[in-house]
């Protein structure tokens, strides 16, 4: 079903889904940026059609409408564990091509990754995802380098011509209930970009060897100062801690939480004993880096990483991730002429 919708049209659409989901897609907040004058765009519930960016790549990913920055576990007393009530919520999350390829990434490691994360899979079964286009690339997304400018796969797909907005619906669920006019019906063509300002080449070969004795890593330990945002803005990381929050003075009563955490912060590889790995700052942005382009496909047969470019938008120390992609290709190349 293809449609073009003028805005009070795709408001009632809107209004409609809004009966029994909560709507995520991007959203601006002023004044809310980095700096007291700055913007931001995250994701965050809408009502309407003029709450959704589309202009702008939001800061933030989708990640946090399935992912809660932090979740409720269970409770427990002396006596009594009762584990948290599962969201029961249905809602649609409105996101770009690239953050859609991120669902399968996210999939990957809380549904099928030996076990099933039940916190996740409630969250992930009721949720439908609309694909909004991107008539071009934004800044430092290389989402063409990674294959993922492009998707399939989605429950429907919007993006705003002029004045209308055009949607097609693969999934009649999302839809049913809502009478369209006749003179809706039109001819879309989804818009997805064909290349970037920013382009990476990543390495197929690395000899480990080499890259763990790179003097590359040093300049980022002098640089990074540990903040984690580049993990908090990125729509594949998953690394989590969890924290026991006590009621009582006694801490017999209270709650287990699930919170975001990142392999860049100090203390992410704290273990009991005082023993601490990759104190180095280096060796945090080495560990990430190869995680996203070399361990995980080495695992799933894809890479992790899937070009949104947030990281490199985020670093209060423009420290750019891509950048460091691409020298890491330089290297296995130089190290194969040496061979």
């Amino acid at each position: 079903m293809e449609l073009s919708l003028t805005k009070a049209r795709f408001n009632d659409l809107l209004e409609h889904w809004s009966g029994d989901c909560v709507l995520y897609a991007p959203k601006l907040f002023e004044h809310a940026g980095s700096f007291s004058d700055t913007d931001q765009v995250r994701y965050s519930p809408i009502t309407r059609a003029e709450d959704i960016v589309f202009d702008t790549k939001s800061t933030f990913s989708h990640k946090e409408a399935l992912l809660p920055i932090t979740q409720i576990l269970f409770y427990f007393t002396e006596d009594v564990v009762k584990e948290a009530e599962m969201n029961k919520q249905k809602q649609i999350i409105f996101l770009r091509s690239c953050d859609f390829h991120a669902i399968k990434r996210l999939d990957e490691i809380y549904l099928k990754n030996k076990f099933e994360d039940i916190y996740y899979k409630k969250f992930r079964e009721n949720t439908k995802f609309i694909v909004m286009g991107c008539k071009e690339s934004f800044g430092n997304c290389f989402c063409v380098s990674m294959n993922t400018n492009t998707c399939t796969g989605y429950d429907g797909y919007l993006h705003q011509n002029g004045d209308k907005f055009e949607i097609i619906i693969k999934n009649s669920d999302i839809v049913q209930g809502f009478n369209f006019e006749k003179n809706e019906t039109a001819t879309v063509t989804p818009q997805f970009v064909t290349e970037n300002p920013v382009v990476v080449n990543i390495p197929e070969k690395l000899d480990l060897q080499n890259v763990v004795k790179s003097e590359m890593w040093e300049e980022y330990h002098n640089r990074c100062i540990a903040c984690g945002r580049c993990n908090f803005v990125c729509p594949t990381c998953t690394c989590f801690s969890t924290q026991d929050i006590a009621y009582t003075d006694n801490g017999k009563v209270g709650e287990r939480r699930r919170v975001w955490a990142s392999c860049e912060v100090d203390g992410f590889t704290d273990m009991a004993g005082g023993h601490s790995f990759r104190e180095n700052k280096g060796q945090r942005m080495r560990f990430k880096v190869l995680h996203k382009i070399y361990d995980y496909k080495k695992r799933f047969g894809y890479h992790m990483c899937v070009g949104c470019g947030r990281c490199d938008d985020v670093c209060p120390e423009y420290i750019s991730y891509t950048n460091c992609v691409n020298k890491l290709n330089k290297l296995e190349k130089t190290t194969e002429e040496v061979k």
